[in-house]
């Protein structure tokens, strides 16, 4: 069963579900979802407010109407602002900032455009299922400038130097089939069940440990920021650490008893 939240964002509409995740919808359809500073300010509020929130244990981030998840930055809110005052309000630095650190899955469900600010709002979630009908691109150039939600520094990991250089330089746009094939997007559905399947992936995530949910991306996270050795070290004791928790007994209990585990986050 689904609810629609009463959560008061202008910006953003909220749907949660009795399966334990929710979806995020960026609500501004009249201007392709551009992102300003009002959009970041509620998913920053969103995710402050549903970080401890059991009954939500993932998170579906997508943009309204048929076009785009977010056509990109809000040109007009930031044509007239001199170095001063970007540098002063740290643009785009509280929407970046509070994504990473938010501890529970992020899905990106890319139904359209995803370029520039949008691109990089995808490439903050843990994962990317994109529509058929998607379109990914870094398109600042064009305006004169360039990636500053970290664009050039994901996908450039996500689909290596060429590729990555060529999309900034250019502005072309990547379509689905060459986002997977480039390892951008994890998986290309059909548009019309995007949602149905974005969903399906969601509850098989919200079904499984909160605990391992968590540790599980704290793993594959560290894997961009440290050495192999270091990574595999900070694996090995996360992995240790999970035998403390009730949910370990659960899941390898179940799986010798041939049972369904009932994970509780503890």
């Amino acid at each position: 069963m689904t609810h629609a939240a009463t959560d008061p964002y202008d910006t953003l509409a909220i749907e949660r579900h009795d399966d334990g995740y929710a979806v995020v919808t960026l609500n501004r359809p009249e201007a392709l979802n551009a992102l300003n500073s009002a959009l970041f300010r509620d998913l920053a509020a969103f995710l402050d407010a549903v970080e401890h929130d059991d009954t939500v244990r993932c998170l579906i981030l997508t943009g309204a109407g048929d076009k785009a998840f977010a056509a990109g930055a809000d040109i007009k809110e930031m044509a007239d602002q001199t170095y001063a005052q970007m540098y002063t309000a740290n643009f785009f630095a509280l929407g970046h900032d509070r994504i990473t650190r938010f501890r529970k899955p992020i899905i990106a469900a890319v139904n359209g455009f995803a370029l520039g600010g949008g691109c990089e709002l995808a490439m903050l979630c843990d994962f990317i299922v994109a529509s058929d009908k998607a379109k990914f691109g870094q398109p600042e150039i064009n305006l004169g400038v360039a990636p500053g939600i970290g664009g050039s520094q994901r996908l450039t990991r996500l689909v290596g130097k060429s590729k990555a250089m060529d999309m900034v330089l250019t502005a072309r746009m990547m379509d689905a089939d060459e986002a997977e094939r480039a390892g951008l997007a994890s998986r290309v559905v059909p548009h019309d069940t995007l949602m149905d399947e974005v969903r399906k992936i969601a509850a098989r995530i919200a079904a499984q440990s909160p605990l391992a949910v968590m540790a599980n991306k704290e793993m594959v996270n560290a894997a961009l920021e440290t050495t192999l050795t270091q990574g595999v070290q900070f694996e090995r004791r996360l992995f240790h650490s999970l035998f403390a928790f009730e949910d370990q007994k659960e899941g390898m209990g179940a799986f010798v008893e041939k049972r369904k585990p009932a994970f509780k986050g503890r």
